[in-house]
């Protein structure tokens, strides 16, 4: 089957994906998760369209291979369509972003009344915020795992645990079937908590792309996907995704990673959402800059000069933004990814910049 990629960094592309692909992630998800679910008394919410790939694999056919009942959202914005669902339907599982999972722990209907029946959530397609993650367990009073996958990798490549000790910020251990390595710049593996490009190989990795052999030989190297994220492993082999090798940010010769100051910023009460980018700047090459989307729900209102003394307490001061846009709403894909590629073509316009 041809499974396109979203597009978040750059042009879709069309991931040859086999059936033995996609029903070896079936299985490798059921081996990670499968403990906590009971065959025919699964009632799993489905907030993300069936044609990306997460829920396809994940909420689609891994529920169906349970004989599980999927309640589709065919539009979760604004987030309280999804009202009905949580409140008619006896939900035991979730999947979706962090977007979802942050839209929905700012409406009071549910904050009042969380699904009483669900037993676990399960976020991906882009990081998990600490403060959302948090939150979203002491709401729920239910665990909430992240995984890390790809439309190229069918896409589950890695999960974190639901039950033991909880990682926050960690996307877990590789599937069954599954190697994951850290490749430097000058192509040596990265050793434990330094970072390096994730490169994956196992039986849900892609063919290649459709009728695109340049791409695909950017990418397949002996077997091994590379995947463009940047990861870093700790002594014990749990991985944690830095940041997308495109969306870093050079300041001064410093490596920034636009998660690391959008995790920061995320942890004020008057911060809705938050995108990070790297501008130019001709003083240290780049500079980061910050959109930020007020929460109108809280009485504090969002004050931009202790947003920028947070970030000097809480980074290091190359990190700290160089600019902060206050924005009514941030550019997101169909399925709720924030299209840090669409902030950072309106910057460089605004700044008479060629991209």
């Amino acid at each position: 089957m041809l499974q396109y990629t979203g597009g978040t960094t750059g042009v879709s592309k069309g991931a040859m994906l086999t059936h033995s692909n996609i029903l070896n992630n079936v299985q490798q998800m059921l081996a990670m998760g499968g403990t906590l679910m009971t065959e025919s008394d699964e009632c799993v919410l489905t907030a993300l369209p069936l044609y990306h790939i997460f829920a396809f694999t994940a909420n689609l056919l891994g529920f169906v291979v349970l004989g599980g009942h999927n309640i589709l959202v065919p539009s979760p914005r604004p987030v309280q369509n999804l009202q009905r669902a949580v409140e008619n339907y006896p939900i035991t599982w979730m999947t979706g972003v962090n977007t979802l999972y942050n839209g929905l722990l700012n409406e009071e209907w549910f904050v009042a009344y969380p699904p009483k029946h669900l037993k676990a959530s399960i976020a991906g397609g882009t990081a998990l915020h600490d403060a959302v993650a948090q939150r979203w367990r002491e709401v729920t009073q239910t665990p909430i795992a992240e995984g890390y996958g790809l439309t190229e990798t069918s896409p589950v490549v890695s999960f974190n645990p639901l039950v033991g000790y909880v990682r926050l910020g960690s996307i877990g251990l590789p599937t069954p079937g599954t190697d994951m390595r850290l490749v430097q710049e000058n192509g040596q593996d990265a050793a434990a908590g330094e970072p390096g490009e994730i490169w994956v190989k196992g039986p849900q990795v892609m063919l290649g792309y459709w009728n695109n052999e340049s791409e695909t030989a950017n990418v397949m190297h002996d077997g091994w996907f590379a995947t463009g994220d940047i990861g870093v492993m700790s002594p014990d082999g749990f991985f944690k995704i830095v940041d997308r090798k495109k969306d870093m940010v050079l300041v001064s010769g410093f490596n920034v990673y636009p998660n690391e100051v959008e995790e920061v910023i995320a942890q004020l009460h008057a911060v809705l959402e938050v995108a990070v980018i790297g501008v130019p700047d001709s003083g240290t090459g780049e500079a980061v800059r910050a959109y930020i989307v007020p929460n109108l729900e809280q009485e504090q209102a969002l004050d931009v000069p202790a947003v920028l003394a947070h970030c000097k307490q809480q980074l290091t001061s190359y990190k700290v933004p160089k600019h902060i846009e206050v924005v009514d709403e941030l550019p997101k894909s169909p399925v709720g990814k924030v299209l840090r590629k669409d902030l950072r073509a309106q910057a460089l316009a605004s700044m008479n910049v060629k991209s």
